[in-house]
């Protein structure tokens, strides 16, 4: 079985208007996840250098960062990060240019593990609704275009606050969604703003929120969080 989860890290700045990064990692060896879906990792203006120092992740985490070929001190595209185990294999990787008002996009990655290969795909869509479905539409393309067809996550912040409408919709056709519950706001979490969507060659064996003293002060959102199988 293959564990994902997605986490909005709120660029590392915690309740406590703290930017704390090595709060953030705790969090995510709690999860302990064999891939990682990040939203506001990178700082959004200037060199947009990524809230979470290469070096603490290499140093204090069993995690290494899908390269997107961005810039030096960026970790993600748009904010957008893919973890992996460093014993995993990387088959290939690349940003989705997204149609949008504000600076979006999303990031892909191909991804050997020990239980299988998966292509992952991480995303922080718009607060619009109009854009966000028009970005749905944007991510299923690219997806259904690759050359190489695989068992496919979908995961992030997808700002929806309906609960089956809009890009919900759009998603629903062709893919699962993980049954994770409410993860915002993290001190009283009401929203299902975070989501893990599966193709339906993947069956979700167990997920839920991950609701600990540490994932209630590092960021705005709480983790999600998905073990999934073959069907």
């Amino acid at each position: 079985m293959i564990k994902v989860a997605s986490y909005n890290i709120h660029k590392g700045i915690g309740l406590d208007r703290r930017r704390n990064p090595e709060r953030v990692v705790e969090v995510l060896r709690e999860i302990d996840a064999d891939v990682i879906a990040l939203q506001e990792a990178d700082r959004r203006f200037g060199e947009r250098a990524c809230v979470l120092p290469f070096h603490l992740l290499d140093e204090h985490s069993d995690w290494k960062p899908v390269p997107l070929g961005s810039r030096a001190v960026s970790m993600g595209w748009h904010g957008n990060v893919i973890l992996i185990r460093k014993s995993a294999q990387l088959a290939a990787s690349e940003t989705i240019h997204l149609p949008s008002l504000e600076p979006r996009g999303a990031v892909m990655a191909d991804v050997s593990l020990a239980a299988g290969k998966i292509r992952v795909v991480g995303m922080h869509l718009d607060l619009s609704g109009l854009w966000r479905r028009k970005q749905a539409a944007a991510i299923m393309a690219h997806v259904d275009g690759c050359p190489v067809s695989l068992p496919t996550v979908l995961m992030g912040d997808l700002n929806e606050w309906s609960a089956s409408s809009g890009c919900l919709r759009d998603f629903g056709r062709d893919h699962l969604f993980a049954p994770t519950g409410p993860s915002f706001h993290s001190r009283r979490a009401i929203a299902k703003l975070d989501r893990i969507m599966v193709s339906r060659t993947l069956k979700v064996v167990d997920c839920g929120v991950h609701d600990s003293p540490a994932s209630r002060k590092a960021s705005d959102h709480l983790p999600i969080w998905a073990t999934l199988e073959s069907a």
